[in-house]
């Protein structure tokens, strides 16, 4: 029974089939090989020491090329299981990724970090919280100045001249309009 004529996979879809070797790469001259004549046995070799040695390596290549027609049959087969269970490679590719996500979330790694960007998170509201009472204090305590109080008063009597007086409904009144009701506006 010739060896490179039937597949050797017993779960092979091609079993008790001939294979057809023709794509076969044992077909391909290798360099030195099968006695060539024209290149002598390499230095400390006899003659029939290379010739037993390029029958093995023709051995080796035939079997290299039976390895990878089962392992094509075997590829086939799994394609053809996946087919028939409906898994596509965009499915495959979602559960590594969510198996991945997975082992992320329970490594000790991502937890310290999570655990540090929670106490980052923490320590930063608490720094904005008491820098925005403080802005809060002296933006009041700065409204209550004299200058701020000057510039207010400057800027209501900006206003009254560039808009004039509007109530709640009113027009807004000529700038040449003479009679307001109230002295200083507030904003």
């Amino acid at each position: 029974m010739d060896p490179a004529s039937q597949d050797i996979n017993l779960n092979s879809p091609n079993k008790a089939l001939g294979v057809d070797r023709t794509d076969s790469l044992s077909d391909v001259p290798v360099e030195g090989a099968m006695g060539n004549p024209a290149n002598p046995p390499p230095p400390g070799l006899t003659e029939e020491e290379a010739e037993e040695l390029r029958t093995e390596l023709t051995k080796v290549e035939e079997e290299i090329n039976t390895l990878r027609q089962v392992l094509c049959a075997k590829e086939r087969h799994a394609a053809e299981l996946k087919r028939k269970l409906g898994l596509n490679p965009l499915n495959e590719l979602r559960q590594n990724l969510t198996r991945s996500w997975q082992d992320v979330q329970t490594s000790n790694a991502y937890k310290k970090t999570q655990e540090t960007l929670s106490q980052a998170g923490q320590k930063t509201t608490a720094a904005l919280s008491t820098m925005s009472t403080a802005l809060s204090k002296k933006i009041g305590d700065m409204r209550n100045s004299p200058t701020f109080k000057s510039f207010e008063d400057k800027m209501g009597n900006l206003k009254y001249k560039v808009v004039g007086q509007r109530g709640n409904g009113d027009a807004v009144s000529s700038p040449t309009d003479t009679t307001p009701t109230q002295e200083n506006p507030s904003f």
